[in-house]
């Protein structure tokens, strides 16, 4: 992990463009430019909604999960591991906040059966620097990663 200080992960050369698209906020839908993604989004029930379709919580909860998966299974590669039968599941939680708005929070599920809890640990903390949503999301949601 880093020492406190901050560090810019800003990327220094863009090389690749995700491009979507919401129609009608979260009673609506979601497509992606390139027609791979075409999504029904409905409010769920714990907001009123009948839960009727995906959310956002769920697309971040998706994309972070194989985000950090593929950053774990890098990470293991460089090390010289090979970690086939890894898992990596996301829950994303979303409430109110302080100023009146709402906050988000993530918990990562790491399972890595395959190696022992020790190295799993350090493989997770690198996994943890290298993962784009970790870096995106550093001090500004609460992210905890549960090993088992």
């Amino acid at each position: 992990m880093t020492d406190g200080t901050a560090v810019d992960s800003r990327p220094t050369k863009i090389m690749y463009v995700a491009e979507a698209t919401a129609h009608g906020g979260r009673d609506g839908y979601v497509t992606s430019q390139d027609g791979q993604l075409e999504l029904k989004v409905a409010m769920p029930p714990a907001f009123g909604g009948d839960g009727n379709g995906t959310n956002p919580e769920q697309l971040l909860a998706a994309g972070y999960s194989a985000c950090f998966h593929n950053a774990l299974i890098l990470v293991g590669r460089r090390a010289g591991y090979d970690l086939s039968g890894s898992t990596v599941a996301a829950k994303v939680g979303i409430g109110p906040d302080e100023q009146r708005g709402y906050g988000l929070a993530v918990a990562l599920s790491v399972s890595l059966p395959v190696v022992e809890r020790e190295l799993a640990t350090k493989l997770v903390d690198a996994a943890h620097e290298v993962c784009p949503y970790s870096n995106a999301t550093r001090n500004n949601i609460d992210v905890m990663i549960l090993l088992g």
